[in-house]
């Protein structure tokens, strides 16, 4: 973590942005995220144009860091966690519970309600988890410690109240089951304790399609329904393959249904980058997004996947400039597709 140490320490030099500090005060409250976000739904479509088929919107006017041809996620007006009851019985010979992130929350909400729909047909409980915080990710890379330390213990608290009862925790996004699982370990490097109580859990902590793959029949469940005509290429997270060694499951779940088309690189990174990325620097995650865009647009896919809102953001917006027609959607809606037929 000396990357991110040395932001911290930058950020108690010279400060961290305003807007950036308002942002991270609404990862330590959901309350105030509920809020914030039902009141973006409400009045987006005066500030933006909605594209509903991709959950995307872009700004009807050209201000800083909100340019008109650029891509955003959309907000949905009531998130996944206030949509289902907490505790969700599909026949109770099983449990797990989820933790959504924010972007699945509150803008792709359709990869929550389809993991839930994939527990169901296979007879999984589910516990959604309501009080869960943000992973602290956003702050953690951009060096705000403080919101990291408040979330990180919050978290820990609260899966140790809960994690005798479940098998496991399943993240269907990769930065934040990074984040759980890896650098609340490395974070805690000099508080010792609650480095062995983050430590304690990790066994807990899985990808969505990591544990589904390689815990449950859901391999051989898929192999039974029909094939889609769909081809499918697959961009591999960050967080998810360089981070967690995660790549073969979603493939060999996917590969069930879909045709499988592998892009010239699919490790390469897709430009997202963190909060700084996103904002002031954004000319330097659309000069990094625009070669992986054209790599998903040569494969001729009719839809690109990835396990990472972070990465649907930044490739949405990529496929944009260039013109890309392919569809993005996480391993997890694609497999929910697949269990219908």
């Amino acid at each position: 973590m000396v990357i991110e140490q040395v932001r911290a320490d930058i950020g108690k030099k010279f400060g961290i942005a305003w807007y950036k500090k308002a942002f991270f005060l609404l990862l330590r409250h959901r309350w105030l995220n509920d809020i914030a976000f039902k009141l973006g739904w409400v009045f987006q479509t005066c500030g933006f144009k909605i594209q509903a088929d991709i959950d995307s919107m872009s700004s009807r006017f050209n201000l800083p860091m909100l340019r008109a041809d650029r891509l955003l996620p959309s907000l949905r007006k009531t998130s996944f966690l206030n949509s289902h009851p907490e505790n969700i019985s599909n026949g109770g010979k099983r449990k797990v519970a989820i933790f959504i992130g924010c972007l699945g929350n509150y803008n792709y909400v359709n990869v929550g309600n389809s993991l839930l729909e994939i527990l169901e047909h296979l007879g999984i409980d589910a516990f959604l988890a309501k009080d869960q915080k943000c992973c602290s990710a956003p702050a953690y890379f951009t060096g705000d410690f403080d919101t990291v330390d408040y979330n990180a213990k919050f978290n820990i608290e609260y899966f140790e109240s809960f994690s005798k009862d479940v098998e496991a925790i399943i993240v269907p996004e990769a930065t934040c089951s990074a984040m759980l699982k890896i650098d609340y370990e490395h974070y805690f490097h000099d508080q010792p304790e609650w480095k062995a109580r983050a430590v304690a859990l990790k066994n807990k902590i899985f990808m969505a399609t990591e544990w589904l793959e390689k815990h449950t029949e859901l391999s051989k469940v898929l192999a039974a329904k029909k094939k889609d005509a769909k081809i499918v290429t697959y961009h591999d997270p960050c967080h998810a393959r360089k981070m967690q060694g995660i790549h073969k499951e979603p493939r060999n779940l996917i590969s069930q249904n879909y045709t499988l088309k592998e892009m010239s690189d699919p490790n390469t990174c897709c430009g997202f980058g963190g909060v700084t990325m996103q904002s002031e620097k954004y000319h330097l995650a659309k000069a990094a997004g625009i070669p992986k865009a054209d790599m998903i647009k040569k494969t001729g896919a009719d839809v690109v996947s990835s396990e990472c809102s972070a990465c649907r953001m930044q490739i949405n917006a990529s496929m944009n400039y260039v013109d890309a027609p392919q569809i993005f959607k996480n391993p997890i809606e694609l497999i929910a597709e697949a269990l219908r037929d």
